[in-house]
């Protein structure tokens, strides 16, 4: 019973912190503040916590040693999907350089 009211309490904070990221970021575009380079700057850390937060509180992906392989498998995932975008977009832009 308290592992299942730990779990709900980690998922409504996770909820929380997810929609005050995402809530803030949508206000940081509407409202800008700043330069447009520093909006962009803030929107990318907004994105990075938020990425953090769906990491932890979701996936349950810590950096303790029994969690370290999921984390290794997420990060994997992402260097290769990294790779293919920006092989795609170098593919992309100079096709368009050829083309122009």
């Amino acid at each position: 019973m308290n592992e299942r009211r730990r779990e709900t309490r980690t998922y409504l904070i996770g909820y929380a912190l997810a929609l005050a990221l995402t809530l803030a970021a949508f206000a940081v575009v509407k409202w800008p503040l700043a330069a447009a380079g520093t909006t962009f700057g803030i929107i990318l850390g907004l994105a990075l916590v938020q990425v953090i937060v769906q990491f932890r509180c979701f996936l349950h992906i810590s950096l303790a040693k029994s969690s370290r392989d999921d984390l290794l498998l997420v990060l994997f995932a992402s260097l290769i999907v990294t790779l293919m975008v920006s092989g795609t977009l170098v593919i992309m832009f100079n096709l368009r350089d050829r083309m122009m």
